[in-house]
């Protein structure tokens, strides 16, 4: 019986979704948690100095965006909206006043989205005067609220997160006894796990962080981590891309350990920076009932139809016009290099790193101080040291058991601020995997004719009215979006998808101004006099031996025919 739960895995009860990486010792499993506490205040609902939104409404689309993205990326996650500072109270047992749960901890879905159009703009802020209205406020009944809103849940959480949106640093007015209550009950969350942190706004006079949540949200968890800011977000741009940064916790594809030498070793994790987006794949679904199916696979004997179990089974190969059976402790065997992780095999200048050498994406290494003390340092050392001397490290590198290594480059990368001092980009070794010698081929260049010196002058006066700054990050994929519009559309019974902006279709009316007469001057240097490129090419005329073949042709099958 134990044979068949290892070898058929998924009919056994549904485990809640587990991640594990590709070291095999390391795991992380469960769910991410997200519980949004949003101030309802009456200087919430101001609006801002230009007039456009208020607070609560920039605070409202933010929330709507990680629905939204939750149900695309992470439908299995768990997220709540809780207000406080409310008039009206609902929360379980409503044990606490002035507290509004408007979601209980549970997956998005596209109800709650409609749930959270219901509050945009001004028929919103009126919806929400009627519906929670703003009354006293205790932050520290909130929190104990979010606490009990955590335990009642019995799934497995692998991340617990708490963001407040508030525009006033001292929300209890002075009141010193729920000033302590807040800050106790932020501590027994911060004892269970729970990571709090502040998503303040802007207001009149400025935002004092000192003054009261400096003591509520939480420490940053590593050195990577943003921490608590010190400029409130004016815009909704700023307050989305500041959330973005921080509910996802930052999982490594694995652990491994990075040996510089004899006796030298670090720890490090492997994460993916970027990957290939891809549609969900389809859920089949049962014909009568649309109920979800499961798969099972089964492996039956070719003669007798008896069903084979996993060690019944054996692996061949041909080789040579002769069939070479071996066992699976066998191939795995063969498979096998050494145990997994990175080793130091030598530095090499940057130059020496060449484009083509780029075969697949990069991974993205940082220091696991847990595993190994004084990992941090070293990495650190050898960070600046490489980035000062303008080389990269060659490295053997293993991801798992019974994988072939691979050659790859380790390439330093320094910290990187943007204007409002949020991390652009993270210190630490992008990881280019290099080719072996096997992968590399040797091509035979087709000679053409040769471009004169005046139509390459010509090209490159072409090239230079059309250079702009690329990023890879300012285009998204079409038909990822389009796809996306289209289940939202369905989902939240909406007329028709909201339109969406090819960003990969050239500009042509842009292009041609730039331009001008380049264009044509370049095709009167190329291109004969009569050409014209739209035209259809002329047809093939028949010669004398083609006519005759087919007449020949015709005659035969008439014969055949009688």
């Amino acid at each position: 019986m134990a044979e068949w739960r290892q070898y058929y895995q998924n009919e056994d009860d549904e485990v809640e979704e587990d991640e594990e990486d590709s070291g095999g010792d390391y795991k992380i499993s469960g769910r991410d948690s997200l519980v949004f506490l949003v101030d309802a205040s009456k200087e919430m609902f101001i609006k801002s100095e230009d007039g456009e939104t208020s607070n609560f409404d920039m605070t409202m689309q933010c929330v709507r965006s990680v629905y939204t993205s939750k149900i695309i990326s992470s439908d299995k996650d768990l997220v709540a909206l809780v207000f406080y500072g409310t008039e009206q109270s609902k929360n379980p047992r409503n044990s606490f006043k002035h507290v509004y749960v408007y979601h209980d901890l549970d997956s998005p879905g596209s109800q709650r989205v409609l749930d959270i159009d219901k509050l945009l703009g001004e028929k919103g802020a009126q919806f929400a005067e009627k519906t929670i209205g703003s009354g006293e406020t205790s932050l520290g009944e909130a929190l104990w609220c979010c606490s009990n809103l955590y335990s009642d849940i019995k799934l497995r959480l692998s991340h617990k997160r708490l963001m407040i949106f508030t525009c006033r640093d001292d929300p209890h007015g002075g009141d010193g006894a729920k000033d302590r209550q807040a800050r106790t009950k932020a501590a027994d969350l911060k004892e269970t796990g729970v990571v709090i942190d502040l998503m303040h706004l802007t207001k009149p006079g400025g935002f004092d962080v000192s003054l009261f949540f400096c003591d509520i949200v939480s420490p940053p968890e590593d050195e990577s981590e943003l921490g608590l800011q010190i400029e409130p977000c004016r815009k909704l741009e700023d307050l989305q891309k500041r959330v973005r940064a921080k509910e996802l916790k930052k999982r490594s594809q694995s652990r491994l350990t990075f040996s510089l030498g004899e006796g030298v070793n670090l720890a490090v994790g492997v994460y993916v920076l970027a990957r290939t987006a891809t549609k969900p794949s389809a859920v089949k679904l049962h014909r009568d009932t649309n109920e979800p199916v499961r798969t099972k696979t089964r492996y039956f004997h070719a003669h007798n139809g008896g069903i084979l179990l996993p060690n019944d089974m054996k692996r061949a190969q041909v080789y040579g016009k002769k069939q070479i059976v071996m066992e699976k402790d066998e191939v795995d065997e063969i498979k096998k290099f050494d145990d997994p992780g990175l080793v130091l095999m030598g530095f090499k200048p940057m130059d020496r790193l060449k484009l083509h050498h780029h075969i697949r994406p990069a991974l993205f290494i940082y220091p696991e101080e847990e595993q190994i003390s004084g990992s941090s340092c070293v990495f650190t050392a050898l960070l600046l040291k490489c980035s000062e001397k303008n080389v990269f490290a060659l490295c053997r590198y293993i991801p798992r058991r019974n994988t072939p290594p691979r050659f790859v480059a380790l390439v330093p990368q320094r910290e990187e601020l943007d204007q409002s001092q949020t991390q652009a980009t993270p210190p630490g070794f992008n990881v280019i995997f290099l080719p072996f010698a096997d992968d590399i081929r040797t091509l035979d260049a087709h000679v053409g004719p040769t471009a004169s010196d005046e139509q390459v002058d010509k090209m490159k006066e072409i090239v230079h009215k059309l250079r702009f700054k690329y990023k890879s990050d300012s285009f998204e994929n079409p038909v990822l979006q389009q796809h996306y519009r289209n289940l939202e559309a369905l989902a939240l019974n909406m007329l028709e998808p909201e339109p969406i902006e090819d960003l990969t279709m050239p500009k042509v009316q842009m292009m041609d101004a730039r331009l001008g007469p380049l264009a044509q001057e370049f095709k009167d240097l190329v291109y004969p006099p009569d050409y014209n490129p739209e035209g259809k090419p002329a047809a093939k005329r028949k010669t004398v031996s083609d006519s005759t073949a087919q007449a020949s042709g015709t005659t035969d099958c008439k014969k055949d025919v009688q």
